[in-house]
């Protein structure tokens, strides 16, 4: 995995010279290869340590004290507290009359906690914004985090996940009937959002589609409004909440990439009585048909369900 550890070997350094001067003394050559080794062995864990800290979100700082409450303090408190969005339909989001929060996620949540405490109301839900929920976890804030937070190796180093709940992807939309597939595309103008990772995807695999960047998911929409553009990409969850709310779009049924959805939970052994029973829920409730269930329930394209077959 570290491949460069590979260039401190012992001919790195030329063991032709009868002795060498480190640090005033001198010392032998068959004590080259020694002390070499045990240099690189500290170089690889500063880098190691460095690239863990490069995954900690903004804000974390070195001092700050990574915890994380165990199931029987859980159980101790009475109720479980998660991070979700409030923002996001139709995973998280909040009533317009009742302003109580509602969707995929929030349904997850209060099941955990049923599964958890055996009771689906012993629940805190802590809305976060993107940025904010690794530390959240990191610093005991919210027990879990089910947040359509994705699973990716920068923070597989820092907390574990569950199985996937949801398969997200980059989608694209359109307001003309016409537009029914990927192939009616072909050329096309396609808005996407500066600085996504839609981008690359889109240009990789539609190279034909002439791509224009926009700034918020509001200019997109007067782009489609407008005609400037035909259609926008963007991940699926996201614009199946923009179709509910805007009936006259539709989704193109295939998805251009594909990122798991997972609940996010605090790394070390002495969690595993916490991860054990969430990881074993999430794979019953595919098995049972529950997750497809709420899926339907929630209006995401059925596709997303893990392991879905047609």
């Amino acid at each position: 995995m570290l491949n460069w550890l590979n260039h401190f070997s012992p001919n790195y350094c030329s063991q032709k010279a009868q002795s060498i001067c480190l640090l005033g003394r001198s010392i032998r050559p068959e004590q080259v290869g020694f002390l070499q080794g045990r240099l690189g062995l500290l170089i690889g864990l500063l880098l190691t340590g460095l690239l863990l800290i490069g995954t900690l979100p903004i804000g974390f700082c070195a001092s700050d004290t990574v915890q994380a409450a165990e199931l029987s303090d859980i159980r101790d408190r009475g109720y479980l507290i998660v991070g979700v969005k409030e923002n996001l339909r139709p995973l998280g989001f909040r009533d317009p009359q009742t302003q109580e929060l509602q969707g995929f996620e929030i349904d997850i949540a209060r099941q955990l906690a049923a599964e958890l405490l055996a009771d689906p109301t012993a629940l805190e839900l802590q809305p976060l914004l993107n940025q904010d929920r690794l530390k959240a976890l990191l610093t005991d804030q919210v027990d879990l985090i089910v947040a359509r937070m994705s699973i990716t190796p920068a923070r597989l180093r820092v907390v574990d996940f569950s199985p996937p709940y949801y398969i997200d992807g980059t989608a694209l939309i359109a307001r003309d009937p016409a537009l029914q597939q990927l192939s009616d595309l072909q050329p096309a103008r396609v808005a996407v959002l500066n600085g996504s990772d839609t981008i690359a995807t889109v240009r990789s695999l539609l190279p034909a589609l002439s791509l224009r960047g926009v700034e918020t998911y509001a200019e997109a929409e007067t782009l489609l409004e407008s005609g400037q553009v035909d259609a926008f990409a963007a991940d699926v969850t996201v614009l199946t909440g923009w179709v509910q709310q805007n009936p006259a779009y539709h989704l193109l049924p295939t998805l251009l990439s594909a990122e798991a959805l997972a609940v996010a939970m605090p790394k070390g052994l002495q969690f595993d009585t916490l991860r054990q029973p969430v990881n074993q829920a999430i794979e019953r409730w595919r098995v049972d048909g529950w997750l497809r269930q709420r899926i339907r329930t929630w209006g995401l394209p059925r596709a997303g369900l893990p392991g879905f077959v047609e």
